[in-house]
């Protein structure tokens, strides 16, 4: 017996009796091995339904450019910079710190739309640390984003002023070295 599960219009919207307060969720660590959990927590709200974009600023070396989402499946978009390489360290070329405000406009703008219900903003932390963001803009976004999108910041050496903001403060460390 096969039996046909009825699929949700892509156009649905949910109206609740009430509104949902988006949160601010910082993932901070000493070491930059962490990224797996965040991605499965992401995969895990998109594949019940809720739209989920992750930004990765400081990953590169495939070229992508925020004009060429990575989709997994139909909920989840994934970007990176259009980098030649990942970055470690605040001396960029010119191309690539304009790949990177690129990709930070964009976020910006997509997140002002409130088209995403989770965006994750992978190692914004360092990509202020080395100034190629600045932290008042990132500060401005979190204010004006609209009100039902949840954002996860990661990256070591969160600025205090994020840390001070965060409805949620996740660290993560290693109970023992390798």
């Amino acid at each position: 017996m096969v039996v046909q599960l009825e699929t949700p219009s892509l156009n649905l919207t949910l109206s609740l009796p009430y509104s949902i307060e988006g949160l601010i969720q910082v993932f901070t660590s000493s070491h930059r091995s962490f990224f797996t959990s965040i991605m499965a927590q992401a995969l895990r709200i998109a594949g019940q339904g809720t739209p989920v974009l992750i930004v990765q600023f400081l990953k590169g070396g495939i070229r992508q450019g925020h004009e060429n989402p990575i989709q997994l499946g139909q909920k989840l978009d994934w970007i990176r910079g259009d980098l030649p390489r990942c970055i470690d360290t605040p001396e960029l070329d010119e191309t690539e710190t304009e790949s990177l405000q690129k990709l930070w406009q964009h976020t910006q703008k997509v997140i002002f739309e409130g088209k995403y219900s989770l965006v994750v903003l992978d190692e914004l932390s360092l990509a202020i640390h080395f100034g190629l963001i600045p932290e008042a803009e990132v500060l401005a976004l979190l204010a004006k984003r609209p009100s039902h999108v949840d954002i996860i910041l990661t990256g070591p050496e969160m600025p205090q002023s994020i840390l001070e903001i965060a409805d949620q403060i996740t660290e993560i460390r290693r109970s023992h070295q390798p």
